[in-house]
């Protein structure tokens, strides 16, 4: 195909009006797997390219919403700093009866309500709390980080003039970690910031960049897969049924979830490439900027049958709901556990839970596409 096949729709994709459903224009996107963009980007779309570039060497990083962070750089590099990362940052199962009584007390706090907003009384303090402990950052200062992750990740969202407030958030969050670090440099102590803080030879930017990387994915993507996985349920009622009666199902449940509802859609200025790359038939230039459409790979019907259908039963779900290759989501492990605790407890313990309104309010950026908020009615909690 040519890349230059209805130069307007990505526009169409990251326009606010397709917020709500983007996966029909996913549909007639695929039928370019590598469209040329107005921007000059290409934007590619299918499964197989998709998967074929994320292992391709010739695919380099830009450094993209945190250039001193592992996520921004490639190997040799990449792999020294996410592996010292690695040996500080615990997602073992062992977190989970931490991330349980969480969701138990966020839930009990829901008694007497006839109406809950699941995005702020649930989804958003479960992955905050957590991620806050991991990192070392003391409780009472969880509040501070909410409006700078924010502004930060306007950085992700493609539209001209959304970035507005980005580089002052980055600049105060910095300020805050920096001190941060040189009290655990002073006095270690457990979490991710104090490991780093006192590795020889790792500057304090780097510290600082790690830690904001994962602060924001804390904060941002593991709320929208909660916040999605709740509002595909209630969708779904028939699944919420089985959740609720074989709590086991929230492992396939959330699997599932990555492929349908995907809280990363895509990456825009993140990857260009290195050298000439031919994709499906185009020629992508050296240094072009390649935009990788992970939410229209998820539902490409040439790697998932009736991709447009949630199915917690779904075998070989190989989805790129966390990217793939070296870049492979980092928190991964933890944010599984996070969401299947969260859905599995919210099913079990919300009595006759249904929306307020469909399609919710959703975010503006179209990249960490999730609900704003979710009103969610019912009748009591057990």
């Amino acid at each position: 195909m040519t890349t230059d096949a209805q130069p307007d729709l990505y526009a169409r994709i990251i326009d606010y009006a397709s917020r709500a459903n983007p996966y029909p224009l996913y549909t007639e996107l695929r039928k370019t797997p590598v469209l040329r963009a107005q921007d000059g980007s290409y934007v590619v779309s299918t499964y197989r390219e998709v998967t074929g570039l994320i292992h391709d060497p010739r695919l380099g990083t830009t450094g993209g919403l945190t250039p001193e962070s592992f996520i921004g750089m490639d190997p040799p590099e990449h792999d020294r700093l996410r592996g010292l990362a690695t040996q500080h940052f615990d997602q073992s199962a062992t977190l989970r009866p931490r991330m349980e009584q969480i969701a138990t007390g966020l839930i009990d706090q829901m008694q007497g309500r006839d109406q809950v907003d699941i995005v702020d009384d649930f989804a958003y303090p479960i992955p905050v709390t957590v991620i806050c402990e991991q990192l070392g950052v003391p409780p009472q200062d969880e509040p501070r980080f909410h409006p700078w992750t924010e502004a930060i990740v306007t950085g992700l969202d493609p539209r001209p003039g959304e970035q507005e407030g980005r580089e002052r958030a980055i600049a105060e969050m910095s300020e805050y970690m920096s001190g941060l670090v040189e009290r655990y440099r002073a006095a270690p102590a457990s979490g991710l910031v104090s490991g780093l803080a006192n590795e020889n030879g790792l500057t304090t930017e780097r510290v600082l960049a790690t830690a904001r990387l994962l602060l924001i994915a804390g904060h941002e993507t593991t709320v929208n897969l909660i916040a999605n996985g709740m509002l595909t349920l209630l969708r779904h009622p028939h699944i919420l049924d089985r959740l609720r009666d074989d709590p086991d199902l929230a492992v396939p449940l959330v699997e599932e979830l990555l492929r349908y509802e995907p809280p990363v859609q895509l990456l825009p200025g993140f990857y260009v490439s290195l050298d000439d790359i031919e994709v499906a038939g185009t020629a992508i230039p050296k240094g072009a900027r390649i935009i990788l459409a992970l939410a229209a790979a998820n539902r490409d019907p040439a790697r998932f049958p009736d991709p447009d259908r949630f199915d917690p039963d779904r075998t070989d779900n190989q989805h790129l709901g966390f990217f793939g290759g070296i870049h492979y989501c980092f928190g991964a492990a933890l944010a599984r556990q996070e969401a299947q605790v969260a859905l599995a407890e919210a099913a079990r313990r919300l009595v006759n839970p249904r929306l307020v309104e469909d399609p919710p309010p959703y975010r503006q950026n179209p990249t960490l596409r999730g609900p704003r908020h979710l009103a969610v009615a019912i009748d009591g909690v057990k």
